[in-house]
C-alpha cells in the first residue's frame, strides 16, 4: 500500500471517529464577525491555531454547508493524512508549508479564493513556534484583499497530546464555544518593518486562546 492510499484509509476510519465524538459535544457559536447573517464581500480567510485543528473541518461542514471550501496541509507525511481528513468534510486541501512549497502553495491558495473559496489556515503551523503567527496568512490577505476571521476554540474539558503544539482533542461531552471574531483587514505594506507590525497585530488578535 502506498503511503498516499494509507493516509486516505487512516483519515476515513478517523473522520468516522471523530464524527461518533462531535456527535456528542455541546456547541456553542458566538458570531462577531457577523458572516453567518450576511457573507462577506471581501475573500474571507479563516485562521486558527494550529492545536485547535480538530474541531474545525466540522465547523465548515457545520455553518458554512454552501460555500466551498480549501485549507492549507503541509506536505509532510503528517501533513498527507490531514489532507485526507479535511477532503473528507468536503474540504480541498492544498499543499505547502513557509518550509516545503509554499510559494506554489500560495499561489494555489490565490486561485481558490477568486474562485470563491473560504481557505483556512493554521498560521503557527506546521512546525511551530506555538502561538507564533508566520507571514504567510499577511502575505496572503495583501494579494488577495481579502479579510481574516480569527476563530477561537475552546473546550469545557480535552486531551492534550505531547506534540509541539499541545495538540488538543475534546473529551466527549465537552461543551465548545467556538468564537467567529471581528474581521480583520491587513493593510498594504511598503517595508519589512510595516510588515512585522501587520504580522503581530494580526498575531494578537489570534492570541486570546490562551496563548
Amino acid at each position: 500500500m502506498t503511503h498516499e492510499k494509507q493516509a486516505r484509509l487512516i483519515a476515513a476510519i478517523g473522520s468516522r471517529f471523530a464524527r461518533l465524538l462531535f456527535a456528542t459535544l455541546r456547541f456553542q457559536l458566538i458570531d462577531h464577525a457577523g458572516v453567518l447573517a450576511i457573507p462577506p464581500r471581501k475573500p474571507l480567510l479563516w485562521a486558527f491555531w494550529h492545536n485547535r485543528l480538530c474541531v474545525s473541518a466540522y465547523m465548515f461542514e457545520r455553518y458554512f454547508p454552501d460555500r466551498p471550501g480549501a485549507a492549507l496541509a503541509s506536505k509532510s507525511k503528517d501533513g498527507e493524512v490531514i489532507a485526507a481528513f479535511v477532503n473528507c468534510f468536503g474540504i480541498r486541501p492544498i499543499r505547502g508549508s513557509s518550509s516545503r512549497g509554499g510559494a506554489r502553495a500560495l499561489v494555489e491558495m490565490k486561485r481558490a479564493i477568486d474562485a470563491g473559496s473560504i481557505v483556512a489556515i493554521t498560521p503557527d503551523g506546521p512546525r511551530g513556534p506555538c502561538y507564533h503567527l508566520n507571514p504567510g496568512v499577511v502575505k496572503l490577505a495583501q494579494i488577495t484583499g481579502g479579510t481574516v476571521m480569527p476563530m477561537h476554540v475552546e473546550y469545557s474539558r480535552c486531551w492534550r497530546l505531547k506534540s509541539w503544539d499541545g495538540f488538543m482533542i475534546p473529551k466527549p461531552f465537552a461543551k465548545v464555544t467556538i468564537t467567529f471574531d471581528a474581521l480583520h483587514t491587513v493593510r498594504p505594506t511598503a517595508n519589512e518593518a510595516e510588515f512585522e507590525t501587520e504580522r503581530a497585530r494580526l498575531e494578537r488578535a489570534l492570541r486570546r486562546d490562551g496563548a
